[in-house]
């Protein structure tokens, strides 16, 4: 019983699956926090790209009709 005991031990010692498996998890975790962010701040910035472009749109039309 006692060498079955200790020959578990080293076995679960030994066994790395579960640790890589919680490293892939975490790195994974990062990717999408900074994936997000990026996704955000480029959304933000070309949203502001676009209503900008639609300004200027909008009033060179008016300017050039006279409306």
């Amino acid at each position: 019983m006692k060498l079955f005991k200790l020959a578990s031990l080293r076995r679960l010692k030994s066994d790395e699956e579960g640790v890589t498996v919680v490293e892939y998890g975490i790195a994974l975790a990062v990717a999408v926090g900074i994936g997000s962010a990026i996704y955000t701040t480029l959304g933000t910035a070309v949203h502001g790209e676009m209503l900008s472009g639609a300004q200027i749109m909008d009033s060179t039309a008016t300017g050039a009709y006279g409306n």
